[in-house]
């Protein structure tokens, strides 16, 4: 009896062995496959110092100056307002003008500004754009030097920055839409002398005026470094010691209302003290011989100064959307605000 419970004690026990190797067994090839991953896990963990160097490098390539970004909608913006700036001359202003004076100057207003405003365009290729948009070197601070004269260097590739960091536009765009604004401010200083000069005066002033005042005039308002340069705080000496006189001055022209309107203003003023009264003025009536016409250039300048302030953006986003709705909302105050004046001091509207 004894012999047999040790028998089944020895057996017990030999079987538990069995079944303690054959779990060990099985468990061995996990541990194994474990163990290699682990292993292969701490090889492909990149080293500190590797991290660094990419860190590195990703944060060199993110500071490196990308290529600027010329927006087909920008572009398309810009050309449309261009547009709209010429039809606020020709015909715009012709008629306004037109309308106004009597009828037996009709055709020599019409030719005037028809003429200035071709004299003011092929200027504007030969000198204008350089003298009001380059680099001056010792004049910089009051005109810009003839590096770009008959339009040297300017062609289809070369761009010109916008009021964002990145974003340009074609530069023959940029010219052909300031070109627009060189012309109408000489044609709006005729409204001044209407009646009181002779053609050829006219055609002398549209060649020397620019020249003298006008291109001057926008480069010292409107000539600074860009919105790259701008960005950078440790180019503040710098942008300011080569920009305009005026612009440095803390002068922000936005849409022209130092270059083109006060600019042509004066002029205007100026010549029509230098010229004295028209003759018979007082002793002989002297009506708009037809406010249709002038109407119908009142509207064209309304709908070209859409273009000439909402263009003045450079961008079509949402700040050539504010010029755009001060460009509605102004001169409509304007005519109510007249309209009740008249209506108040003589009443009737």
């Amino acid at each position: 009896m004894t012999t047999s419970k040790g028998l089944w004690r020895s057996l017990r026990l030999a079987a538990l062995a069995l079944i303690g190797a054959a779990a060990l067994g099985a468990m061995t090839p996990e541990l194994a496959l474990a163990q290699e991953m682990s292993l292969a896990v701490e090889a492909a963990a990149p080293e500190p110092v590797a991290v660094d160097a990419i860190a590195a490098e990703e944060a060199v390539e993110a500071a490196a100056p990308t290529s600027p970004i010329v927006d087909k909608g920008d572009t398309a913006w810009m050309l449309i307002s261009t547009v709209l700036v010429l039809a606020m001359i020709i015909p715009g202003l012709a008629l306004f003008y037109g309308g106004l004076v009597r009828a037996k100057n009709m055709v020599s207003i019409l030719s005037q500004v028809f003429v200035v405003t071709a004299i003011g365009m092929v200027l504007w290729l030969l000198v204008g754009y350089s003298l009001a948009f380059t680099d001056g070197g010792g004049l910089n601070r009051f005109v810009g030097g003839l590096s770009k004269a008959f339009l040297a260097g300017v062609d289809t590739t070369t761009l010109v920055e916008t009021f964002s960091v990145g974003i340009s536009i074609p530069e023959l765009v940029f010219v052909a839409f300031q070109m627009t604004f060189a012309c109408v401010t000489a044609v709006l200083v005729l409204g001044g002398v209407a009646e009181r000069v002779k053609f050829s005066t006219v055609i002398i002033f549209a060649i020397l005026w620019p020249i003298v005042v006008y291109y001057p005039m926008a480069h010292m308002v409107w000539w600074w470094g860009g919105p790259l340069m701008a960005s950078d705080p440790a180019q503040a000496d710098a942008l300011a010691a080569g920009a305009g006189l005026i612009w440095s001055l803390g002068a922000l022209d936005f849409a022209g209302g130092t270059v083109v309107h006060i600019n042509s203003g004066v002029a205007a003023l100026v010549g029509a003290v230098i010229l004295g009264a028209r003759s018979g003025y007082r002793r002989e009536p002297m009506p708009p011989h037809n406010l249709t016409l002038t109407v119908i250039g009142a509207g064209l300048l309304w709908v070209g100064w859409i273009g000439f302030n909402a263009g003045s953006n450079l961008e079509s986003n949402a700040y050539a959307a504010l010029a755009l709705i001060n460009s509605f909302v102004a001169p409509a105050a304007a005519a109510l605000s007249w309209t009740l004046t008249e209506w108040a001091t003589k009443g009737k509207p």
